[in-house]
């Protein structure tokens, strides 16, 4: 039987590699070794963060809040809670993007809050 050399397909899977792991430091994206496992982590970093990044837009939407309703003169816990009573169904998102970008209907918002805290 003769022997089959592989060089070409080797070629193609090594080029494949390096060329996910262009702009990595050092020997990590011209040695195939390094970039090889360079790019499992890099992969690996990427679908864990993708899930991290969820509760860090979150957290940035509380912050964000927060300082909007104490600047109203209310603190975000009372607000939310405040929110509930009042039955009013807004998420931290569409909240946080109203304090930047749209004040007034925010102080509305935080007017309506708190009167359901005080009462």
């Amino acid at each position: 039987m003769p022997r089959v050399k592989g060089g070409v397909v080797t070629h193609r899977r090594h080029k494949k590699i390096l060329e996910l792991t262009k702009g990595h430091k050092g020997s990590r994206h011209a040695l195939y070794r390094q970039a090889h496992e360079s790019m499992l982590h890099a992969l690996h970093y990427a679908y864990c963060h993708r899930r991290e990044r969820k509760g860090d837009m979150r957290r940035l939407w509380i912050t964000r809040i927060n300082a909007a309703a104490r600047a109203g003169g209310i603190s975000y816990s009372q607000l939310i809670d405040g929110l509930r009573k009042a039955n009013v169904e807004i998420n931290r998102k569409e909240l946080a993007e109203m304090a930047v970008n749209d004040p007034t209907s925010f102080s509305e918002i935080l007017t309506l809050a708190s009167d359901k805290v005080k009462s």
